[in-house]
């Protein structure tokens, strides 16, 4: 355990965070909450000290009541045999299985709504035409004649069989989308997938009593649902979202709590599903909604977004203003600006109910999946038979955020002067558009230089490192080395709020990449955690326009600060395409001396690609330089 001890070391406090965050108003509302008493998950991270050794190692096992166990020299097989590789291979398999449902779950509703709204069963428009015709182009489904409805409707039955496929055939999307050349690397390796539902029951199935007992074999599993996840759970989502609300729209908006707006219904949007937001938002302008506000007193309402539901609205929408990742989101109630809280699924910590009691904020759930103790719920039933109720849904949300506004009139205000303008939005197809020969410009970019390199910097937060510090400095090492930064999700915010996604961030840069964006922002925000789809097709894009293989471009992935198993997901589906994969958090298998030899380097062989961890973020980002420039060195010679 020497090993897990030093790591344990390095873990931050709440303390550094007060020191060191690069956010002046999360340390402004950290020391404002400390004042009146009210915790936060830095105060639960401080009291949880120190974490089990066993649990961090990941030589724990709580598989059957047979235990739990634990390795140790004294006892180095669990009851049933099953040693430390056995045991850690076992617990990530059931990470990966988890974050596949996860993206997958919330991906299936967004499917089912397009189904649903094709067939006239619900009353939502079908916004994204130009996706949908793209899509059945790759596909290779005939459009002529055929209604939009008709063509969506397709589209949304490909994508649910892809999801659910219980019987053995073709994955559709994936072989319609992803690279030949990975596909032959997948099927080389035997890790194609029937689909995510078949890969997460095969995963539990294989980590249950007396089952698996090859480690091996358990982590050859783990590669094939990273598969399924990459272009199901991630892709089948994203084109289900696309075709239905419409592809990102470029757009700006103030970031950071100097955004939040006195005298309005504030009304924030906290999770990961898009259908209900998109109504709540839609009811929340109309005019109706707008004049019973201000008959109550309010300026007008105004919507906020926590997480990904922010993101994704904010691109779609306009207008609404992200605010912070779920690891700031009680700092975001600790204003005492909010109305009303509407929290769907994954992301939401529970712990948010004691901050808003504290401060009269009214908290709504919307998904049968997510209920939090105290809160009120109105929201699609566990069939989504009441979908076609969405609108009365929607208008009961909204009306009761005006009269939460009415009730907590008297409650004070603290809202930290801290703001920027940051610009969202970007996707593949606005590069098609934007730049004269589309990817092939980036694609050129790259090959003279101007472009050392692409990164996609991504993932959840994790208070064992000083929030947003590492995200944030990375960034800044990876700009002054003039490579291109996409982003999404949970660490995008800290990039946000601190200015890299606007066009003053140029200035950080090396001369090179200044010179070729010319007036747009050196970091691209690519929207929510499940728009490493856009990323991925980025780098397939940019990787044929410079007829080259995605493994041998020079390409990373880092997630400093990952924290659950969707990032184990997000960063396995990247390695997959040949891509490293960068952290500064150990995956619990240091306790596991065959598993964590496999994660560092496992995939090297059949895939091209490697996980490199360092607890040093500034010395992660370097070594990111590092084989950005090697890949540069073989593949064109400099």
């Amino acid at each position: 355990m020497a090993a897990v001890n030093a790591y344990r070391k390095t873990f931050s406090n709440k303390q550094r965070v007060i020191e060191q965050t690069p956010d002046p108003a999360v340390r402004e509302m950290l020391l404002h909450m400390q004042e009146m008493g009210l915790e936060t998950v830095f105060d639960r991270f401080d009291a949880q000290q120190p974490q089990c050794n066993f649990g961090l190692a990941g030589t724990c096992c709580k598989n059957c009541f047979m235990g739990p166990c634990r390795i140790t020299k004294k006892a180095p097989r669990g009851v049933c045999g099953a040693d430390a590789d056995l045991i850690s291979a076992r617990n990530l398999l059931r990470h990966v299985a988890a974050g596949t449902a996860a993206h997958g779950a919330r991906g299936r509703e967004s499917m089912l709504a397009l189904k649903m709204a094709a067939e006239g069963k619900a009353p939502i428009a079908i916004e994204g035409e130009e996706k949908i015709r793209a899509v059945c182009k790759t596909f290779g489904i005939e459009q002529e004649g055929r209604s939009l409805n008709e063509l969506a409707g397709e589209v949304a039955d490909i994508l649910l069989a892809d999801l659910s496929r219980t019987v053995p055939d073709k994955h559709r999307t994936l072989y319609a989308f992803a690279p030949k050349e990975r596909i032959e690397a997948w099927e080389k390796a035997g890790i194609m997938p029937l689909g995510p539902y078949h890969e997460a029951f095969e995963s539990l199935h294989r980590t249950s009593t007396g089952t698996d007992g090859d480690w091996r074999n358990c982590m050859h599993q783990f590669l094939r649902t990273g598969v399924s996840f990459a272009w199901s759970s991630c892709l089948g989502s994203s084109i289900a979202m696309d075709s239905l609300y419409g592809l990102p729209q470029r757009s700006t908006s103030k970031i950071n709590l100097g955004a939040l707006r006195m005298g309005y219904v504030n009304i924030a949007v906290h999770g990961h599903s898009p259908l209900l937001v998109s109504e709540i938002v839609r009811v929340g302008r109309s005019d109706e909604m707008v004049e019973l506000a201000k008959s109550k007193g309010a300026k007008g309402i105004q919507f906020y977004g926590i997480c990904c539901s922010g993101l994704s609205a904010m691109y779609r929408y306009g207008g609404v203003i992200p605010l912070s990742n779920a690891v700031g989101s009680e700092l975001v109630l600790g204003t005492g600006a909010i109305d009303l809280w509407v929290a769907d699924v994954q992301d939401v910590f529970p712990s948010i109910m004691d901050v808003a009691y504290c401060f009269r904020t009214t908290v709504v759930t919307t998904s049968d999946s997510a209920r939090l103790p105290g809160a009120e719920h109105y929201g699609f039933d566990h069939e989504h038979s009441n979908i076609g109720e969405i609108n009365s849904i929607a208008r009961k949300i909204v009306t009761r955020g005006i009269e939460s506004f009415v009730d907590r009139r008297d409650i004070p205000v603290k809202i930290p002067q801290y703001e920027v303008e940051a610009e969202m939005g970007f996707s593949v197809e606005w590069a098609g558009k934007h730049f004269e020969r589309g990817l092939r410009d980036l694609a050129d970019a790259l090959r003279s230089g101007k472009i050392r390199g692409i990164v996609n910097l991504v993932g959840c937060n994790n208070p064992r490192l000083v929030y947003e510090k590492a995200i944030v400095e990375v960034a800044q090492i990876l700009l002054k080395n003039d490579i291109l930064i996409f982003t999404n999700g949970c660490a995008s915010f800290g990039l946000l709020k601190l200015g890299f996604c606007s066009k003053k961030a140029l200035d950080w840069c090396g001369d090179g990449l200044r010179e070729f964006l010319v007036d747009q922002p050196p970091v691209w925000h690519l929207g929510e955690c499940l728009d490493n789809a856009r990323a991925s097709a980025f780098f397939s894009g940019i990787a044929a326009a410079a007829g080259a293989a995605i493994k041998d471009m020079p390409y990373a992935f880092t997630s400093p600060e990952w924290s659950n198993e969707k990032g184990i997901c997000a960063a396995l589906a990247f390695r997959l395409l040949g891509i490293n994969s960068y952290h500064s958090v150990y995956a619990p298998v240091q306790g596991s001396p065959g598993v964590a030899e496999f994660m560092a380097t496992g995939t090297k062989e059949p895939l091209g690609s490697e996980m490199v961890v360092d607890v040093d973020h500034i010395s992660l980002a370097n070594k990111i330089v590092e084989h950005i420039s090697n890949k540069r060195q073989a593949l064109w010679g400099e």
